[in-house]
């Protein structure tokens, strides 16, 4: 028996892309996963220090209204002396849009942002850092000599 080949109606195919559309345009558009790239090689802040050092950044094109970040955060134990320190999250090597402290108690910290990006919608790139230092602590000692470190990193980042 000969195969027919059917000719999709048009019409059809034109009511389907609007329902999708609407359905987007309802929801709003949701990106998961921004990739965030380590800045050194141990990913960890040595040094005692009245400037940051940043751990993670990206660069991205800002085409939505937020930023979700999450972070986790982590102070050193170096002979029984815990290791504390400030973090901040920095756009454009010069905004600083989010900070708060890493406690020197060794225990994770796990803050959850909501970085408004409405004043960047029409640049074509938008640098994101996330930076911390060291304010308290060992200073000699641990895997490379210099004391504690502060260690960090992104757990989630989606464009929202």
């Amino acid at each position: 028996m000969p195969k027919t080949l059917t000719v999709p109606d048009l019409l059809k195919r034109i009511n389907a892309l609007e329902g999708a559309v609407a359905s987007l345009q309802r929801a709003g558009w949701e990106r998961d996963e921004l990739p965030f790239y380590p800045t050194s090689l141990h990913s960890m802040a040595y040094d005692d220090d009245t400037s940051f050092v940043s751990l993670w950044e990206t660069i991205l094109t800002p085409r939505t209204a937020t930023l979700a970040l999450g972070l986790v955060l982590i102070g050193d134990q170096v002979a029984a002396v815990n290791t504390g320190g400030d973090w901040r999250v920095q756009f454009n090597d010069s905004v600083v849009v989010a900070s708060g402290s890493v406690p020197a108690t060794f225990s994770y910290t796990f803050p959850a942002l909501s970085l408004d990006l409405t004043p960047y919608r029409t640049a074509s790139q938008l640098k994101v850092q996330v930076q911390v230092r060291r304010t308290a602590g060992a200073t000699t000692g641990g895997k490379f000599g210099a004391g504690g470190s502060i260690g960090g990193a992104p757990t989630y980042a989606r464009l929202l």
